[in-house]
């Protein structure tokens, strides 16, 4: 304390220790820091409702094993944000099928991000390399892996948590999902590069009709072979069957097939669903009668058009979908 006096009166004044007042001053800095990235967000949800999403390469200085510098050699990622009163904290990295020969973006991507939307949750389009681009393995993979640390390494600028980030895939997305999800690491410390300093383990998956299985009766050949060309390594074939990869690390996962599906038959999230349920991961498996392949969201297919509801369910027993608590 410390004495002030006036005439013959005196006041007792408390003194502030510096220890406080850098506290305050470094409280401050947080707020601030805070308000930004909640400003930031906003603004690119303002910029995204007029121009429509973001794109960014995925390798701003070059994708590793690049062929040359044309758009087939430069993956990208589409950025689709909630409304921010809306958003849960929740992202996903969206791969859409092909065959590993193409990509359909749009009801296997656009639409996708469009209805995770909905639900609160950030989607993130992956546009990755694939052997009509001139790639085969590990590019695709790489890609993937890429996709997830960039949005948990860039998590604040997003709104996003980062140990809420899952991946989701249909068909030959769906086996790129599950490859991302059973060989994943925790990232490089010494990298110059801050997003490979991140792991790239999602939080858990979502997997759409999936091509699982390589080297079985039920394989889609024509998805082994443009990853993997026409004589793989065994050791390969293996490593890349999902159903085969599942460790008690594996996340936990959401399913969908229908019984109809004849070009990836139900066997692949059959097996799948096994191997986790062996593993003790938690899972959830849905087979719908009705369906050919590559339905995206099913509208207008009896029973299978439930599956998004289904999927939300999941989502938001696993906590998903919970908003993050006001500070």
């Amino acid at each position: 304390m410390s004495n002030r006096c006036i005439g013959k009166r005196c006041v007792m004044r408390p003194r502030i220790a510096a220890s406080q007042r850098f506290f305050g001053a470094a409280l401050c800095l947080m707020l601030i820091g805070t308000i930004a990235a909640a400003l930031a967000g906003r603004a690119f949800c303002a910029d995204q409702r007029q121009t429509g999403p973001k794109v960014e390469l995925l390798w701003p200085a070059g994708a590793p094993g690049a062929k040359g510098d044309t758009p087939a050699d430069k993956p990208t990622l589409t950025i689709w944000l909630p409304e921010p009163q809306q958003a849960t904290g929740t992202a996903v990295v969206i791969c859409p099928g092909g065959g590993y020969g193409f990509l359909a973006v749009e009801h296997e991507g656009k639409q996708i991000a469009e209805w995770l939307n909905s639900l609160g949750v950030a989607g993130f389009v992956l546009e990755y390399r694939h052997r009509n681009r001139g790639y085969g393995h590990p590019a695709p993979l790489q890609d993937a892996q890429r996709a997830i640390r960039t949005v948990r390494a860039r998590a604040e600028q997003w709104g996003i948590d980062p140990g809420r980030i899952g991946i989701m895939g249909f068909s030959a997305g769906g086996h790129l999902a599950s490859t991302a999800g059973t060989h994943f690491d925790q990232g490089n410390p010494d990298s110059p590069d801050p997003i490979e300093r991140v792991s790239c383990r999602p939080d858990f998956m979502i997997l759409c009709y999936p091509v699982i299985a390589f080297g079985e009766e039920y394989t889609h050949r024509g998805s082994q072979r443009n990853l993997l060309g026409d004589n793989p390594d065994p050791v390969l074939v293996r490593s890349l069957s999902s159903e085969k990869q599942v460790t008690k690390d594996t996340p936990p996962t959401f399913l969908f097939h229908t019984d109809e599906d004849t070009g990836v038959p139900p066997e692949n999230s059959v097996y799948f669903y096994l191997a986790l349920r062996k593993a003790k991961v938690p899972a959830e498996l849905h087979i719908y009668r009705v369906g050919k392949h590559g339905l995206g969201l099913a509208p207008g297919t009896p029973g299978t058009s439930t599956w998004p509801k289904n999927c939300e369910d999941w989502l938001r027993n696993q906590g998903l979908l919970d908003r993050p608590q006001s500070k």
